[in-house]
């Protein structure tokens, strides 16, 4: 049985990889500003953070998996995934700038706020229309109330924070800035595994199948 990452995200691939699973990659083709901006003008108003992820995560393991069942060769299941985090009731994606993710960290130091994480799992088979099971998880996250302005800096300045949702990670160097952790400890790395085992069990498939 065949794994397929709806993404290039390196930490859905460690995550992946730590549950002995070894897939194929492939980046999607979505606009994800472009789907959001769709959505929140059919609404009328931006969609709320849970909704939000799983119609991102929608978008993108649909494009991989219709592309792979058009070829006609591929046996497995395709994972799309999508997060952000939520404090204060904003919600915050990649901060992409050093400016922009040391305001962040000040802004969250010695607060909780949520990460929620879309996922959307197909079953893909020869000859067949591909299946979908979609679901999203939630993590509380706390951080450190005596993170000083210099351990900010310098993890602003590790590059780390800019590219990742929430401008943290846990399963790295931003991990010694939190101090609990409320869910399915992956769901803050980037995927909830235990959310992905379930679809693919509604799809039929068992998760030591997947195992490499």
């Amino acid at each position: 049985m065949r794994v397929c990452l709806a993404s290039t995200s390196p930490a859905r691939l460690m995550l992946l990889r730590q549950a002995g699973i070894e897939p194929l990659t492939q980046s999607p083709a979505v606009d994800e500003d472009a789907v959001a901006a769709v959505a929140a003008a059919a609404r009328g108003t931006e969609l709320p953070p849970a909704e939000l992820v799983l119609l991102l995560a929608r978008a993108k393991a649909a494009d991989v998996a219709h592309k792979l069942a058009a070829e006609g060769l591929f046996d497995g299941i395709v994972i799309g995934g999508d997060s952000m985090f939520a404090l204060g009731g904003r919600v915050y994606g990649k901060p992409y700038t050093p400016e922009e993710a040391t305001r962040r960290w000040h802004e969250m130091r010695g607060a909780t706020g949520i990460l929620h994480s879309g996922h959307s799992v197909f079953r893909v088979s020869p000859g067949a229309a591909p299946v979908e099971a979609t679901a999203t998880a939630e993590a509380s996250v706390t951080f450190a109330d005596d993170i000083t302005d210099a351990e900010i800096a310098a993890y602003v300045a590790s590059g780390e924070p800019l590219h990742v949702a929430g401008a943290f990670t846990v399963d790295s160097l931003g991990g010694a800035f939190i101090t609990r952790v409320d869910g399915d400890p992956s769901t803050v790395v980037g995927m909830s595994l235990s959310t992905v085992r379930r679809l693919a069990t509604e799809l039929g498939v068992d998760w030591t199948d997947l195992w490499s």
